[in-house]
């Protein structure tokens, strides 16, 4: 038994009365023994519970996203004109929604702005479908590439993406541990705002309950970030919602701490009210394919939406609908398909073998 941790653990696990919040450096503490396996089974297992029942603070998230860049992986800055887009999207992946993330990360690739996501296999609670997979049936294949090589293929083409399991094995022992407790501990919601990229950054988190985004403005000001966006998004993802107001919080270097309020109404830009469904994951992707393609479809004006977004908000763009006809024109000139073929091309220059032998058959 570790009597340090079970300090910690005292202090988040006695209740309403009693209990006590952590200080940033005990959170990294904690965070940092846990990873390690300094903790025993029991302590971690009690400790991740209690957390989720105190509810974590920004304050906590501040000291876990410490101990997080202490241990973990760091794509190396590259040269851009804009900060990179980090996307935070829930490590658990997605049950009802149809994803259009990896699509607007090549949109945005394809017009100059660099974008690194993470994420890791199908993992609890929800065993979604994770980001890898929908990668692996475009043709592109993160599993095998080591950080150097994520590095170079970022460099190259402007999308990196962190594999946890590969980059950071660290991470794996708490996997169980949610797996067993069935509910999504804290980490859940420090992963959406982790940055494991070390130069300059524009981290986006997706949400679902108004007060976690209260508790990121908080963590990342605690940080010294200023440059942030959190969408209330499909699933907690990045995603715009079209069923609804999609909900955004905007804070830049010029705001300083002041988080602006954006609500973007899908029918005002001529987008109908509607998500598309999740299927199965070859059903998406070859409706994927079909919008990379330029054929019209439910999902190419989920594709629009989102892009025309991202576009405005990376600068590219002046405004919401300068960013739609831009997305419009980038997919139907082929440039973002060309952008995936050029990801696939240099992932398999670098790992053929490996590439070779995990990739889904997709017949497109």
């Amino acid at each position: 038994m570790n009597n340090t941790f079970r300090d910690l653990l005292k202090k988040v696990g006695s209740g309403n009365h009693t209990g006590e919040n952590l200080t940033r450096e005990e959170a990294a503490t904690a965070t940092r023994m846990m990873l390690l396996g300094e903790a025993t089974p029991a302590q971690i297992g009690a400790f991740l519970i209690a957390h989720r029942i105190k509810r974590p603070t920004g304050e906590e998230l501040a000291g876990m996203l410490d101990a997080y860049d202490q241990l973990g992986p760091k794509l190396a800055s590259i040269s851009s004109v804009r900060p990179v887009m980090v996307l935070g999207i829930p490590y658990d992946g997605r049950t009802r929604t149809a994803p259009i993330s990896p699509i607007t990360a090549l949109l945005l690739a394809a017009a100059g702005q660099p974008v690194v996501m993470h994420g890791g296999d199908r993992l609890p609670t929800k065993y979604g479908l994770p980001l890898v997979e929908i990668w692996q049936g475009l043709g592109v294949d993160w599993t095998g590439l080591t950080l150097e090589k994520t590095q170079q293929v970022l460099e190259q083409t402007g999308i990196g993406f962190v594999y946890a399991p590969q980059h950071f094995p660290l991470t794996q022992s708490i996997w169980e541990y949610r797996d067993q407790l069935g509910k999504r501990p804290p980490f859940a919601t420090m992963e959406l705002i982790w940055c494991p990229y070390a130069g300059n950054a524009h981290i986006v988190a997706g949400f679902v309950h108004p007060p976690t985004e209260a508790m990121f403005q908080d963590a990342l000001a605690r940080r010294g970030v200023t440059n942030f966006t959190t969408v209330k998004g499909l699933e907690g993802s990045c995603d715009l919602p079209r069923d609804r107001t999609a909900i955004i919080g905007l804070l830049t270097p010029a705001t300083s701490n002041e988080i602006a309020r954006l609500h973007l109404v899908p029918r005002d830009y001529g987008f109908t009210s509607k998500n598309v469904p999740l299927g199965t994951t070859v059903e998406l992707v070859l409706d994927m394919q079909a919008v990379l393609k330029g054929i019209p479809s439910e999902l190419m004006e989920t594709a629009l939406w989102n892009g025309g977004f991202y576009l405005w908000r990376s600068g590219i763009c002046s405004d919401m609908l300068a960013g739609i006809a831009k997305a419009k024109e980038l997919l139907r000139t082929g440039a973002v398909a060309a952008k995936l073929q050029e990801v696939t091309q240099s992932i398999y220059n670098l790992n053929p073998t490996v590439y070779n032998s995990r990739l889904l058959t997709i017949d497109s």
